[in-house]
């Protein structure tokens, strides 16, 4: 798959302060792909540059394969910071300024405002807006033109449950038709749900990039629980490539060299005489990957 956008070495400093090092990484077009990391760890740094709004001190940057230029940041669609909309005036209006000013077509107004789900509310005053019609009507800006990428500072920053639901499925929504779509967050559990793809920042270091399943591939393991739990702890003991077991509760965490299976840790110990009454292929979460790989730098 062709890379949208491509980091090489990309370094950037204010002062004595170090928010990026070095990092380099391909987004893959059609990926939805989260930059992730605490506050203060260059995500909007990051894409500040490349979205051409602040300059690298090293490194470079390509959209399409290309080095950057005015036409390109045109056809992508960017919401870096909060919206700046007119109160007192109504989505659509809104959106017709936004279209002069982009040079888009106001044509387009009507499927953008139908596609973020204001349509009933075009008419309506901005400043009646809940926070995720305000997003969802910042995201509507950010369609204007059809454009194939799109680039996202925080979506849900300050959102409640509902309205991050809403971003979310929207963000589902604009993937499936096709979009690349790049953001910057720290919910890692809500990036996890969109995410096909991640790069994970911290105090501007790279830690790790790439598709969720690699970034995750070796946080897996198996839980097990039988009658006889001593008898089963024994027998899974003398099993090949059972690195480590962990008693958990009445459930033992059973932990590989490598991807675990279950289909034959179960034959195994049906053959060894212990009948399993529990078994649960677990896989560690983004968040908690996400904590040991930055405490680890920290440390």
């Amino acid at each position: 798959m062709a890379s949208i956008l491509s980091l090489k070495n990309i370094s950037k400093s204010y002062g004595r302060i170090r928010a990026l090092k070095d990092v380099s990484f391909d987004v893959p077009g059609g990926s939805v792909f989260g930059i992730l990391g605490p506050n203060g760890s260059g995500k909007t740094t990051l894409l500040g540059i490349v979205m051409d709004v602040l300059s690298a001190n090293s490194g470079q940057y390509t959209w399409f394969g290309n080095p950057p230029s005015e036409k390109q940041r045109r056809d992508i669609g960017t919401l870096l910071e909060t919206p700046n909309f007119y109160h007192y005036l109504s989505g659509q209006h809104n959106l017709e300024i936004t279209a002069s000013i982009k040079h888009k077509s106001p044509e387009d107004i009507e499927r953008v405002i139908r596609l973020v789900r204001l349509y009933e509310r075009k008419d309506s005053k901005f400043q009646t807006y809940s926070l995720g019609m305000k997003q969802r009507l910042a995201i509507a800006a950010c369609l204007l033109g059809d454009p194939a990428v799109l680039v996202f500072d925080e979506p849900t920053n300050g959102l409640d449950p509902s309205g991050i639901a809403e971003i979310r499925q929207l963000i589902i929504e604009l993937a499936a038709a096709g979009k690349t779509i790049i953001l910057a967050s720290h919910l890692l559990a809500e990036v996890e749900k969109v995410c096909t793809h991640v790069a994970i920042l911290q105090q501007g270091v790279l830690i790790r990039s790439g598709d969720i399943q690699s970034v995750l591939s070796q946080a897996e393991w198996l839980e097990v629980a039988a009658p006889d739990m001593n008898k089963l702890r024994e027998v899974l003991e003398h099993y090949r490539a059972v690195k480590k077991i962990n008693q958990f509760q009445n459930v033992l965490q059973v932990y590989f060299d490598g991807v675990p299976d279950a289909v034959m840790l179960n034959k195994y110990c049906f053959e060894q005489g212990v009948i399993l009454n529990f078994l649960q292929i677990k896989k560690k979460s983004l968040e908690s990957e996400f904590i040991e790989l930055t405490n680890n730098v920290s440390n």
